[in-house]
Parts: structure tokens; sequence; C-alpha cells
């Protein structure tokens, strides 16, 4: 995941001093009699096979456009995707197309080119983008980025179906099976039953593996919980909401409840920690897309074979899945505004994003919900159909949800970054302050941003 403690302004330092200017991998695809050449720098995959697809993708329809197209392949280790965009926002030259990570269209809508048209064309075909990605990709009426298929994931739940049956009595394959339908029990898949199994299976020793410290993984688990409950700590329009504020109270006295009954060290993990202690056998479940359980199937088959997905548990407002986007990006310095956008478009239209999909072995998830049916989840195992509610279904009832929303995204990502939601609790169970204490700090500290 990308480092979200890297602030703009250090991003900005890093690019002037060249940081970003280190050395990148670079694939040529060569269309004979070229109508020019497009320069596109896209995310490195965690699943190499992702970058494979994007890959041949963009050559054929290179050669169908007789257009020569480059490719970057820009990685997250050490921010160099972030510092990439931050250089190139600056100096104003660079790529054509740009791979963005969450909250980057916000960060640089002015210097991006409208996608209107072109989200429109897909919208047509299928069907209204999720509302979370217009949250973050659709800025001063226009949407400066187009929701990638690549790199976009949901954090559903990955549950260890052996280890919550045995220990919590929950038979999660057949409260949610692989098909479009819930099953018996479904409706009490909610936060209150969540705390009852987290219980039974910490006294198991097999915990739920759920971090709190300050990086993303924990802030969009803990923020899709906050939305369930109805629990903004920021309004649409900027104003802090945290005074009086009954819904979020309700949510913490829950956080503090469930935090009891998890390891002790979740508030020192990063986001490769919850993968570990699946892939160790030592949880009975985790919020994460499929990657852990893709390094599972190579290094603990045992436990892949072991793994189920369920959608995230509801709450008094509803059932709401962590969601991480990408986007894709035109420069409005761009040279090669027209051909950015029709490689865009190619690569979201259906065949192409369940090409990429397939490739990831059901990783990547594209922003529409009419295409949540690609067979990938129904038959990617063992065991076989275990992703099936990976993504989000119409069945499950749920929403995607971005931590802090609905505040407006300039200082949604600085809340964001700050991990204010997984510190207020911090700062109770483990500094031992008081509830309405923390919840004063959280308050102190969105005034440094908030619109009052």
């Amino acid at each position: 995941m990308i480092d979200p403690r890297l602030s703009r302004r250090a991003a900005l330092r890093a690019a002037a001093t060249g940081t970003a200017a280190s050395a990148l991998p670079l694939f040529h695809v060569f269309a004979q009699g070229s109508a020019g050449v497009l320069r596109c720098g896209f995310w490195e995959h965690w699943v190499p096979a992702g970058n494979t697809a994007i890959t041949e993708l963009c050559r054929e329809w290179g050669e169908k456009n007789r257009v020569e197209v480059k490719l970057d392949f820009l990685v997250s280790a050490g921010n160099q995707i972030l510092l990439t965009i931050a250089s190139e926002a600056q100096s104003k030259s660079g790529h054509d197309v740009i791979a963005l990570p969450t909250w980057e269209p916000g960060s640089h809508a002015r210097l991006l080119e409208p996608m209107d048209d072109v989200v429109d064309r897909l919208q047509k075909k299928y069907g209204t983008i999720e509302p979370a990605s217009a949250y973050l990709g659709r800025h001063d009426g226009h949407w400066r980025a187009v929701p990638a298929i690549a790199g976009t994931q949901i954090k559903s739940a990955c549950v260890r179906y052996d280890l919550l049956q045995e220990h919590a009595g929950i038979d999660i394959r057949a409260m949610w099976p692989a098909a479009p339908q819930q099953g018996p029990g479904a409706e009490g898949w909610n936060w209150e039953a969540f705390l009852k199994a987290a219980e039974k299976c910490a006294a198991a020793g097999v915990p739920f593996a759920l971090p709190m410290g300050q990086y993303s993984d924990a802030v969009d688990w803990v923020g899709a919980v906050f939305a369930s409950y109805g629990a903004s700590m920021m309004d649409a329009e900027g104003k802090i909401t945290i005074k009086g504020n009954d819904k979020l109270l309700a949510a913490c006295e829950y956080m503090l409840k469930l935090c009891q009954h998890l390891p002790r060290e979740v508030w020192a993990w990063d986001d490769a920690s919850n993968n570990r202690a699946l892939i160790a056998g030592k949880t009975a479940l985790i919020f994460n897309p499929p990657s852990a359980w893709a390094v599972a199937k190579r290094d603990a088959p045992q436990v892949a074979e072991k793994c189920w997905y369920a959608p995230a548990p509801a709450g008094p407002q509803g059932r709401f899945a962590p969601y991480l986007p990408y986007f894709w990006g035109v420069w409005s310095f761009s040279r090669q505004k027209t051909a950015a956008k029709s490689l865009i478009e190619f690569l979201s239209d259906r065949t192409q994003a369940e090409r990429q999909t397939v490739a990831t072995s059901g990783y990547d998830i594209p922003p529409f919900q009419s295409m949540s049916d690609f067979k990938i989840w129904e038959t990617e195992g063992p065991p076989t159909g275990f992703a099936y509610n990976y993504p989000n279904k119409p069945h499950q009832k749920g929403q995607l949800s971005v931590a802090f929303a609905p505040a407006p995204a300039e200082m949604a990502v600085q809340a964001y970054t700050q991990a204010i939601n997984t510190k207020l609790i911090a700062r109770v169970a483990q500094g031992g302050q008081t509830l309405p204490q923390a919840l004063a700090w959280a308050e102190s500290e969105l005034k440094n941003f908030a619109r009052g």
C-alpha cells in the first residue's frame, strides 16, 4: 500500500530536489506508421500479472490506432508514484496518462483534463459509477479522472470459515454462499454479532487481525465502521460535527469494546501485518483484498483453502465496505489528450476490465456494479467461489465507504493522512484518556484544516 503519511508539501520538496527522477522501468508498444507517441505512467501492480495485462492491452490498442505507446510502471515502495505525480505537476511535463492513487484527483484537480465525455459514455453503457468513486474523482463540477480497474480494491472480510464456525458458531459460507443471494442468518451479520464472534475467537487464540495503527488498512476499516453508524466528523460543507454527535459517540464506544478482543500489537501494525497473521494461521478474520489469500495459496495452501469472503457487517445505518480506488487521469498539459482519453476508455470497457480482473485473480474492482458479475469471483479458488462476495454486489445491500467522507476531499485527505479516527480510539484504549477528552482532541486537530 502507498504510505498515506507522505504530505503533499513533502512530496513537492522531494520532487524539487530530484527524488522523483529515479530510473523507471520502460516498456514500448510500437505500431509501424505511428500517429504519435503516448506516454503512460501506470501503477506497478502487487500482482505481477496485472502489469502484463495492462501491457498487452496497450499493445493491442496501440497497434489498432497506429500509436506508439510507452509505459512506465510506478511503484508504491518509497512513494515513487506520489513523488512522480508531484514532480510532473510542478514541472508541467511528463506522462500523458497518469495513474492516480485514491486522493490524488482532488489534490491535482486544476491540472487534470476534464474527463466528463469519457465518463458519460461509460455510464451510458454500464450504469452509474459507484458514488464513492464520484466523491474522489469528481471535483469542481467535472470528472478529473476516470476510476481505474487496476489497483482498485475493496477490503471485505476474508474469513477462516473453519475457525469462525468452530469457535463462534457462525457458518459464513451458508450466510454468504457463492451465489447472488443471501443465505440463512445473513441478516444477522452485523457489528454486534461481529463483536461476540471476536470475543470468542480471541478466547480461542485466533483473534481477528484488525490493524489499529496509522496505515491505510486501519483507517479504511475503522472508517467503514463509523460510516455504518452514520458517524461523520465533518459534514459535506467542511464543518466539524463532533460536539453532541450521538452517532459518533456510539461508534467510538463500539470500537472500544471491540479493541479489547484484538491482539495487543495491532496499534503498531502496518498494512502487511494482518496479511502475515492470516498466512501464519493465527487469525480467524481480516479485512483485505485477495492478495493475502494469494500469498497463502503459494506459501500456506492449508490456510488458503479454508478462506471465504463475506461483506463487511452491517451497522445501524447500513452495510459499508472499505474502499480504496485508483484512477486514470490525463494532464491538462498533455499534447496527446485525444489519444490518452481513447486509451483510458478502451481500458475501462467491460471486456478489457474483465481481462485485468482475471489476470489479478479477482483483486481489481471495476467502478460499475454491473461488472460485479465477472466469472473470476465465482470460479477462483481453492476453495472454488471463495471470493464471490469480495466485490460489492446488489444482494449484499451495501455501499462503498471512503474514510472521512462526506467531508470535502481536500479536508478528508488530511484527516485520513493523520489517521484521526484510529488515533482517537488509541487515545482512550492505549493512552488512558476519557472518551470526551479524546473527542476534544480530535476536534482540535480537525480545526487545523476544517472550515469551522
